[in-house]
């Protein structure tokens, strides 16, 4: 997948589609709740809403996607509504990473992974077996993951480096950094998308997200169809990014 162009040369990348569009699936307990259900009712259609967005993305040409399903705050969610999720997931994740295979669908899974359970990490590291030569698109799960985790787990390995001697400090830059961090062989995403209409990235890929386009949808996650991610794109090819440029210099690097 390569390394993160830069500023410059994504400046000179067609901004039409994004390679890479990274989502907060919010508003499946609300989605739930408004209709009288149970919050894992809302979980499970938020799955569903998954798997029509994930089968657009490969229609549409999005070469990544990355989910945040788990951030490492849901753990203080009440405790019948984190263990009904960690089973949806057991549940679902042998089933849909076949489904995946079967279309061409790399999975990854990004996160601190020890603090799940032997089995679950067992299926994860399963999923990623069986989809790893897969080329069509790369789904990456985010679970357990926290953008200022990530940050600090790759200052950590830095550090550590350092400490026996492979580097020095003065060779730290945001080269170095970013070659430690979650998804270090990936483009930074292009879009990111939360549903369900709050307005903040909650600790979702703080780093990678230095120029990303924002856009955020009042739909719930659930709700929230292949049409309403098209309008998404549809307003990311609108805009103008300049990645510190003005717009005349962007213009003259399109050519």
């Amino acid at each position: 997948m390569g390394r993160n162009a830069t500023p410059g040369e994504q400046g000179r990348e067609s901004a039409a589609v994004p390679r890479h569009i990274a989502i907060v699936m919010d508003g499946n307990g609300r989605w739930a709740e408004k209709r009288g259900r149970p919050r894992s009712l809302g979980h499970q259609a938020g799955l569903k809403a998954l798997r029509r967005i994930v089968e657009h993305c490969g229609q549409t040409g999005i070469f990544e996607l990355t989910i945040f399903a788990f951030s490492s705050e849901n753990w203080n969610r009440p405790k019948k509504e984190v263990n009904r999720l960690m089973d949806l997931f057991m549940r679902a994740l042998d089933k849909e990473a076949r489904e995946l295979h079967e279309k061409g669908v790399r999975v990854r899974f990004i996160g601190e992974l020890s603090a799940f359970a032997p089995a679950l990490r067992k299926s994860i590291q399963k999923a990623v077996n069986r989809t790893r030569n897969n080329q069509r698109m790369t789904l990456n799960v985010a679970v357990n993951y926290g953008g200022r985790w990530d940050i600090t787990q790759a200052a950590r390995k830095l550090a550590q480096a350092c400490e026996e001697g492979l580097m020095h400090a003065r060779d730290i830059d945001e080269t170095s950094m970013a070659s430690h961090l979650m998804l270090a062989d990936s483009p930074a995403p292009d879009l990111f998308i939360r549903t369900g209409g709050e307005m903040r990235i909650s600790n979702f890929l703080l780093w990678q997200s230095a120029y990303t386009e924002f856009y955020f949808s009042p739909v719930l996650w659930p709700d929230f169809s292949p049409a309403c991610l098209d309008a998404a794109i549809a307003d990311f090819a609108s805009r103008e990014r300049r990645f510190g440029l003005i717009g005349k210099q962007v213009q003259r690097q399109a050519g």
